[in-house]
């Protein structure tokens, strides 16, 4: 039954109080694999250290897979050709204390052209997996590990 008056008016004031003070986040972060080159899509961008898999925050009103989608083809001109595969979800402690984000394995995709640097991404592109960038983030590199070497699943990012 719902409150009414001062007690209700109350307890929806805290529970908004609660939600712009403390809210739930949640990001999409995806990897690309080029089975045929045996390579892996990474971005470097240009306000933060290393180079990571795409990806990014979920929008108002937006599935995992509609904002993985918008960040691929933002962060490296890369369509998806079949729906991605859902890995893993990570608590990312290193972000926020309410910080998650949903993993995926994108193996049928195409790319319209390289990525060029612009004001979010300084670098983008494919790198062997034998190969890997030296400033690979260690997040990206678990994830990695994870698919491609039967590593356990981390619980955090």
């Amino acid at each position: 039954m719902r409150q009414t008056g001062w007690p209700g008016l109350r307890a929806r004031l805290f529970h908004l109080f609660f939600l712009l003070r403390r809210p739930m986040t949640l990001g999409a972060r995806g990897l690309v694999y080029d089975r045929a080159a045996n390579s892996i899509f990474l971005i470097r961008h240009t306000y933060v250290p290393g180079w990571q898999l795409p990806g990014g925050g979920v929008e108002v009103a937006e599935t995992l897979v509609e904002a993985l989608a918008r960040e691929l083809a933002e962060e490296g001109n890369i369509t998806m050709a079949a729906p991605p595969v859902l890995k893993s979800v990570h608590f990312n402690r290193r972000s926020s204390n309410r910080d998650h984000v949903g993993f995926y394995l994108i193996e049928n995709f195409s790319q319209a052209s390289p990525k060029l640097p612009d004001h979010e991404i300084a670098e983008a592109g494919f790198f062997p997996l034998d190969r890997l960038p030296e400033a690979t983030t260690p997040a990206t590199l678990r994830r990695i590990a994870e698919v491609f070497s039967g590593a356990d699943i981390s619980p955090y990012w």
